[in-house]
């Protein structure tokens, strides 16, 4: 391929002289800033999207609960932008292991970094590291069958565990904890990891969250989902949600919360259903320190409170919960990429207007970033459209700069050669899509079951 013409997708060239731009990380963020790139008329634009996996779609594919079919449905419209010309999904290619910053400068007139919010934010109280104390990315990763996840890493030999956390996340846990097998048996779960929900022994879910209930971060859809689970009841004590309607944190609470507070309100009036398992949702209350020798047997609590400033503290009441395993939600962190400036504060790669800066503030020409490693880990899948068009705007803005900067590029499959990377296209991915709908049909189902390992995707490919 010469490096003054680019073959899309569908084998048709684009036009010459394209503006040669790769995104690394084919999640949301990276796939709608493609979207923004070959959407415009400013510039012609041909993009690799780079990704360690050998397939696409990042979050929707491995963060999104299995039994959100809905939510996952956003990899159609995903999809459309990859079997678009001028955009290509190069899969199998870590940034750092297979190819660098400089090595990128090479191929590239421009990088879009968007690999997203990947690890948990820790509690930091003691006992959080015994074995029985796990991050709730890592149980997402294993339910969603992510191939670094190990089937053994969960047994859930449990009866009683604790989920901390006020966020979706947190929610998306409990009700996969929750759920019987039958009730999860028409999702993309792995069959080894379903073979294990299914002999799960938690009975007892504690879902804790350390202010009250106008300042969770639940939504109302995913609360009106965990109400309706067949398998668990939902307990709420009355006096938790008990709020002078006419207070100034009811006049002050957003309509959102005052959404949520009427769904708590008809939980903590319902009877109970003598269910398999229960959901005890618990406000005002946080962990202060896992308990255990070798492993996690319990974790003690204290409840809390607001001061004048709004700060949670510490009231001095303490218990202890006899929970076999505890799993942290509150909240994701970036990672830090090999040569790029990151901000261990925010977590962030540190940017103006999406463009990446330096230590002392100046802008490093050519780089760029968007979605979760921008901004933080906020905002639903949606919120990364916006802000992928905002970088791309950048971006396009300094398009003649960037052209006149970079001189003759390398092919990037030159770049890549010896790299050891097990480079995969759009059209490997079809082949796994293909594979998992197979195995799907084949177990009875549904549309799709993952292929669970790298062995198992590779083999696909019949390598």
């Amino acid at each position: 391929m010469s490096p003054r013409t680019v073959m899309g997708q569908n084998g048709a060239m684009t036009s010459p002289d394209p503006l040669r731009v790769a995104v690394i990380g084919s999640g949301p963020a990276g796939i709608y800033a493609a979207d923004a790139l070959t959407r415009q008329s400013r510039e012609e634009v041909a993009v690799d999207i780079i990704d360690r996996l050998p397939t696409p779609y990042g979050l929707v594919r491995y963060g999104v609960a299995p039994d959100h079919l809905k939510i996952k449905g956003v990899a159609r419209s995903l999809r459309e932008v990859l079997e678009r010309p001028g955009v290509r999904f190069v899969g199998g290619v870590e940034f750092g292991r297979h190819v660098t910053r400089a090595d990128l400068a090479r191929s590239y007139h421009a990088v879009v970094y968007a690999t997203g919010a990947s690890v948990d934010r820790r509690m930091r109280i003691p006992g959080e590291d015994l074995p029985g104390s796990v991050a709730a990315t890592d149980f997402v990763n294993w339910y969603c069958g992510h191939p670094d996840a190990e089937v053994e890493s969960f047994l859930l030999d449990s009866e009683e565990v604790a989920v901390v956390g006020a966020g979706n996340v947190a929610l998306d846990v409990v009700r996969i904890l929750a759920k019987s097998a039958d009730e999860l048996l028409r999702t993309d779960i792995p069959q080894p990891m379903l073979d294990v929900l299914a002999a799960s022994k938690v009975r007892r879910i504690h879902l804790l969250a350390r202010r009250g209930p106008l300042q969770a971060k639940f939504t109302a859809p995913e609360l009106r989902d965990l109400g309706r689970l067949d398998n668990a009841d939902v307990v709420l004590r009355p006096e938790q949600i008990d709020i002078d309607p006419n207070s100034a944190a009811m006049r002050e609470a957003e309509r959102a919360a005052r959404t949520n507070l009427k769904i708590f309100t008809e939980w903590a009036q319902r009877p109970a259903r003598q269910c398999p398992r229960s959901i005890e949702l618990r406000f005002w209350v946080r962990p202060v320190e896992v308990l255990g020798d070798e492993r996690t047997t319990g974790l003690r609590v204290e409840e809390t409170e607001l001061d004048a400033e709004g700060r949670v503290r510490g009231t001095g009441a303490v218990e202890t919960l006899d929970a076999g395993m505890v799993f942290r939600s509150i909240g994701y962190a970036g990672t830090p990429l090999p040569g790029v400036p990151f901000d261990e504060a925010t977590r962030t790669v540190p940017n103006s207007e999406g463009r990446v800066l330096d230590a002392d503030g100046g802008v490093l020409r050519g780089d760029y970033a968007a979605g979760w490693i921008k901004r933080g880990a906020t905002g639903v899948i949606g919120t990364n459209k916006s802000d992928a068009a905002a970088t791309v705007r950048s971006l396009l803005d300094d398009a003649a700069e960037l052209r006149e900067a970079a001189g003759g590029l390398e092919p990037v499959e030159d770049v890549l050669a010896g790299s050891g990377a097990g480079v995969t296209d759009y059209g490997d991915w079809l082949s796994i899509d293909a594979a998992e709908a197979e195995l799907g049909a084949s177990l009875g189902r549904g549309e799709r079951v993952k292929l669970r390992s790298w062995e198992e995707m590779y083999g696909a490919l019949g390598r």
